[in-house]
């Protein structure tokens, strides 16, 4: 889990710079084609840029004129694509409790881009693996959540990464994720969001391989840098994370 100051800094709620080719925001013009292969794989994913202010909507069927709730600008996992008469609906990973939360933004609103990289995470093995085009390019033993604070399971995205002193608790990267904990509501002044990120100070003393946090998955400095150098710092956000 993350420590305090790292939980200030989510919630400001930073927006993510645009990476090369999606500066600006998406325009809402004309209706948009629905996506082929909008759903998560091993291989792909997709991941959108939404504007700040973007309407979400809870439920399908909602009107869009209804909507209850806005975006901040940031990006998000697509988790199924739905065409409509006016164009077509994607459903996004939320990082909001419960840790299956989602909600629908119109395609023609958000900025999609194709990723080729997938994080996931073994608990009972206790080892994480990156992979590229569905195959692996990287495997890490890594320390995962106690028994008593497991680390949550499901299919989540990474929302930030952030660079961190290496001697610090949480190591060189914490690399927040949509999930939190199940057990935890709060967590040193945060809501209980789960991160994976590095070992440095006293996380030192809880032994790759082993079960022994919060909730976090933690790395050794080497791999979650290596992680944050292939996938590329501004890629990072909207990045699947399978935890199983």
């Amino acid at each position: 889990m993350r420590r305090a100051v790292v939980a200030g800094t989510l919630m400001m709620g930073l927006p993510w710079a645009l990476p090369g080719g999606a500066a600006g925001s998406a325009s809402a013009g004309a209706p948009a084609a629905c996506p082929r292969h909008a759903a998560p794989s091993r291989a792909s994913a997709l991941r959108v840029w939404v504007p700040g202010g973007t309407p979400v909507r809870t439920r399908l069927a909602e009107p869009v004129d209804r909507a209850p709730a806005t975006l901040y600008g940031s990006w998000r996992l697509v988790l199924r694509a739905h065409p409509t008469a006016h164009g077509c609906l994607l459903r996004v990973r939320l990082d909001r409790r419960p840790n299956t939360a989602h909600g629908w933004v119109a395609a023609e609103r958000v900025v999609v881009r194709r990723t080729r990289w997938r994080i996931e995470v073994a608990r009972a093995e206790r080892r994480a693996t990156l992979l590229r085009d569905g195959r692996a390019v990287g495997r890490w033993r890594v320390v995962v959540g106690k028994p008593s604070t497991p680390t949550p399971r499901g299919l989540f995205a990474i929302q930030a990464g952030y660079r961190t002193p290496a001697s610090s608790f949480a190591g060189a990267w914490i690399l927040a994720l949509s999930a939190h904990s199940e057990v935890l509501t709060t967590f040193e002044g945060g809501d209980g969001q789960v991160a994976l990120h590095g070992r440095g100070g006293a996380s030192l003393s809880d032994p790759l391989g082993t079960a022994a946090s919060h909730g976090c998955v933690r790395f050794d400095n080497r791999a979650i840098g290596a992680i944050v150098r292939r996938v590329g710092r501004a890629n990072l956000p909207g990045t699947p994370v399978a935890i199983g």
